[in-house]
């Protein structure tokens, strides 16, 4: 009897792996064109863009012709200009990416994205904070300020949302996030009321671009984005425990109030970055998630490195049209992905498809 039992049991154990497995491939597949993908809009963001110098000049100083790298104008344009772009694109994206994955897991909803947790209006106040009261007008400056209210505005709601019975709990966090949200928005809209000069200069700020970023600028957020990026693939077994239940998680030895203030604080950290660098830029982080999982399943491992991946092909592939589409002026990136992102956002908000897409299972 007990030789029968564990033959059908693994007979089972092989057939689920017989199954599993060509989804394998497609995810590593999906995975491996993206790659390929994202170094092609690199190399293109390179090649054209900001600059009167033509893509084949700008291919020749690439491959280190000589009289390419004697133009001053064209290393100005591909080194100073596109090149910090083009970084910024791929770092922003990451960040986004990731942390809508995360935070969509975490509550069990397939709409949640980084703002919940405050983390837009946040470092929206500090950066008004930052050019009324202390006279900052360096871009270096506002994204200090810009990272240190995004993060600073994320741990009030991780502290508020982590006390009571219901501590660490999807709805808490979520109600908590926008309570704060409005909070801050207010007193953000309550300075710029008196302020022209801070209002002229926050709103180039808050509508989200990646023009005039400088190398100098991202080096120091690279271990921050490190950091948010490790904790979010360790978190990524637990998660898909909690994708069971709360009970079901806890059975296998989760503590889901845990999970989730951790997730939060990795959501926290590069959401927080991703603001500092380009502005609030929406739908990004909630859209490369539900792409993601149409391709990987429940997998959460597979769920973050695609959406993390997705989200950077498109905000690179965006910010090279916010630069051709209306030339020699551009287009904030910001409102591309608008364009895109809100259809997209009605079609999945009608999905059938919208009750399974949250969470691992």
């Amino acid at each position: 009897m007990f030789s029968v039992q564990g033959r059908r049991s693994t007979e089972t154990a092989g057939e689920r792996r017989q199954q599993a497995a060509p989804h394998r491939r497609l995810t590593f597949g999906a995975g491996a064109a993206l790659v390929v993908l994202l170094l092609v809009l690199a190399l293109t963001s390179l090649l054209v863009g900001s600059g009167s110098s033509s893509p084949g000049r700008a291919w020749d100083y690439l491959l280190g012709d000589p009289a390419a790298r004697a133009d001053a104008q064209l290393r100005l344009a591909v080194l100073d200009v596109r090149l910090p772009r083009t970084l910024a694109a791929v770092l922003v994206g990451l960040c986004l990416g990731t942390a809508g994955c995360l935070l969509q897991a975490a509550t069990r909803n397939p709409l949640a994205e980084t703002g919940l947790l405050g983390v837009n209006s946040g470092a929206a106040f500090a950066v008004v904070v930052g050019l009324t009261f202390f006279g900052t007008d360096s871009s270096a400056g506002l994204l200090a300020w810009a990272l240190f209210g995004g993060v600073t505005a994320s741990a009030v709601v991780l502290l508020l949302a982590a006390t009571g019975r219901t501590a660490g709990s999807p709805l808490r966090l979520v109600l908590v996030g926008s309570a704060l949200g409005a909070t801050f928005h207010g007193l953000t809209s309550w300075v710029l009321l008196g302020t022209r000069s801070t209002f002229d200069t926050y709103r180039y700020w808050t509508i989200g671009s990646l023009a005039g970023i400088e190398t100098g600028q991202l080096l120091p957020l690279l271990p921050c984005v490190l950091v948010g990026l490790a904790v979010a693939l360790a978190c990524a077994r637990p998660l898909s425990a909690l994708g069971l239940g709360d009970d079901s998680a806890r059975s296998l030895g989760h503590h889901p109030g845990r999970i989730r203030l951790v997730v939060a604080g990795a959501v926290s950290l590069l959401a927080g970055c991703a603001v500092a660098v380009a502005g609030p830029i929406a739908f990004l982080g909630l859209l490369a998630p539900y792409a993601a999982r149409t391709v990987t399943g429940a997998r959460m491992t597979a769920q973050i490195v695609l959406s993390a991946l997705v989200a950077a092909d498109v905000l690179l592939a965006a910010d090279l049209l916010a630069r051709l589409v209306m030339r020699p002026w551009e287009t904030p990136v910001s409102v591309l992905l608008a364009f895109v992102g809100g259809p997209l956002l009605v079609w999945i908000a009608r999905s059938r498809r919208l009750s399974t897409a949250g969470a691992a299972a």
